[in-house]
């Protein structure tokens, strides 16, 4: 593996511990809306006024009267114009697939809902003829955990062709390893066949120490200084443990980790570096407040497990491990900023981690990887549109995936099919990756801070690019206001093109632009147009 480490250099008081700063470059071309989010923390006012009134607007989206609303976020445009989205229940039970996002005027009449498929959650009855034991054995087999424990959930399955009465069996555990495991298996509560299957831990793929001179916010005072922002974005040693929360870093004098693994320390200056970048960027650039979008900052765990090649999200918290021989931590700029944003993605469209929906979700993370290693713009690690170039996983230099051309990583696919949704999610990310490129920079061969690339299309178009700030801020209006949790590739061409007219205006550079880079990876045209 490549390996570039810290450099040390003295702290200022309590603003920040100063390793040589890095520059930041980049502002956002269109005004970002402004969002509320439902957790952690206490509701924002359009939440609560959403949750409030949300029988009102079940009733004016003309659902049954055993259909109810949860207000689960709110995005507020400029002009006024709301996108709230909401998950719901059936006669009391939670429906998976049942989550809808309402747009709605500044005056409040209702312009548009986006529902998953048909948006049909009735079944005829809600009493189960499977016992919840025999459903709750059927999850735990599924499982390949160690230490599992499963608990059973009588749910409506509205992921599928049509809606079925279902048990949500989760099983927790340790995968052998050593990654955590929260494996959901939804079992017909009729048959007690396996309808779906995902797990909520996303593993991530890691990369060496890498972060250079950096500049840290801490917190704290001479002698008591913590390795925590002002956030609290804030790092925990879990001492090669894989369970609990770790110990938080403090530190005397402010100077943190000394650029080798000989130091504790070093490893958690690459993931805070990490994780006060991401937040930033989507603070800055796309308008959002952390992953919960209130302000709130998450838990960094390193030195996780023993000799633990990976890094994860678990839907609280990013963790690392320390690499083959606990020799070098999986900790960098890429892996916080991917993480992380599996984190955002969770917390808006909620897209499943299975289908054309997984490929989004892992390709909303590199792209949003990408936008963080742009909007850094460290001098020891130029932004480019490589997939973990610098861990060397491959043992020959070559990337984990490659954006403008995904098929070269002899996986991905470069164009989306039919066949797009029943690849692993990280090689069902690639057309999304190659639409990201193309609509960044254009087809052809082209090269950018002395990396050279030649990106195709499938259906032999030219197609000429609008810069990524442009390109992540029609993804993310997407993302936010356009997806449902089984979106697939199809809703993604709609959204976008909308969300590019409602940012930059119908019949724009900037829609045609994101028409042209679907059509170049075959998703086929829809009702929006420019």
């Amino acid at each position: 593996m490549n390996r570039l480490t810290q450099g040390a250099a003295f702290g200022l008081a309590t603003a920040a511990a100063v390793i040589a700063p890095l520059a930041a470059t980049g502002v956002a071309s269109a005004q970002p809306a402004v969002t509320a989010a439902a957790q952690p923390g206490d509701p924002s006012p359009a939440l609560r006024a959403a949750a409030s009134g949300a029988a009102a607007t079940a009733a004016r989206l003309g659902l049954s009267a055993d259909e109810g609303l949860v207000a689960r976020s709110v995005v507020t445009d400029a002009d006024g114009t709301t996108h709230t989205r909401y998950d719901r229940t059936f006669r009391g039970l939670r429906v998976i697939g049942g989550d809808l996002v309402v747009e709605a005027s500044p005056s409040g009449s209702v312009r548009q809902v986006r529902k998953n498929s048909s948006g049909d959650v009735a079944v005829s009855s809600i009493t189960p003829t499977l016992a919840k034991a025999e459903a709750t054995s059927t999850g735990a087999r599924a499982s390949k955990a160690m230490g599992e424990q499963s608990r059973a959930e009588l749910v409506v399955f509205a992921g599928g062709t049509s809606p079925r009465l279902a048990y949500d069996v989760v099983t927790t555990g340790i995968r052998a390893n050593q990654t955590p495991s929260r494996l959901h298996t939804v079992v017909d509560a009729r048959n007690g066949r396996i309808l779906d299957s995902w797990d909520e831990i996303v593993e991530g793929t890691g990369n060496s120490i890498y972060s250079g001179t950096v500049t840290l916010n801490t917190t704290g005072t001479s002698g008591a200084y913590r390795l925590r922002d002002a956030h609290g974005n804030y790092t925990t040693d879990l001492n090669q443990g894989t369970t609990g929360t770790g110990t938080e870093f403090t530190d005397a004098d402010d100077i943190w980790g000394n650029g080798s693994t000989s130091s504790r320390q070093s490893a958690a200056v690459d993931a805070q570096f990490g994780a006060e970048k991401t937040f930033d960027y989507y603070l800055t650039q796309q308008g959002r407040n952390g992953i919960w979008d209130n302000g709130a900052g998450a838990r960094s765990r390193v030195h996780y497990g023993n000799s633990y090649v990976n890094a994860f999200w678990d839907g609280t918290q990013m963790t690392y491990g320390d690499g083959s021989g606990n020799a070098n931590p999986l900790v960098e700029i890429d892996v916080a900023a991917h993480e992380m944003s599996h984190g955002v993605t969770e917390n808006t469209a909620g897209l499943a981690y299975r289908g054309d929906a997984g490929g989004l979700n892992e390709a909303t993370s590199d792209i949003f990887g990408t936008a963080v290693e742009f909007h850094a713009n460290a001098a020891n690690d130029a932004p480019d549109y490589l997939i973990g170039e610098e861990i060397d996983i491959n043992g020959d230099g070559t990337p984990l995936r490659y954006m403008d051309k995904p098929s070269k990583d002899g996986r991905s696919q470069d164009c989306w099919s039919s066949s797009t949704s029943r690849l692993d999610p990280h090689y069902s990310s690639g057309p999304l990756n190659h639409w990201f490129f193309l609509a960044s920079e254009g087809s052809g061969a082209k090269s950018i801070n002395g990396v050279n690339y030649n990106s195709p299309t499938c259906n032999g178009s030219s197609v000429t690019g609008i810069g990524h700030t442009k390109a992540e801020k029609i993804w993310y209006r997407t993302l936010s206001t356009k997806l449902t949790s089984r979106s697939d590739y199809k809703a993604a061409r709609q959204g976008a093109i909308a969300s590019a007219k409602e940012l930059y205006g119908a019949g724009s550079v900037e829609c045609q632009a994101v028409a042209a880079a679907f059509s170049a990876i075959a998703v086929p045209a829809g009702t929006q147009t420019c």
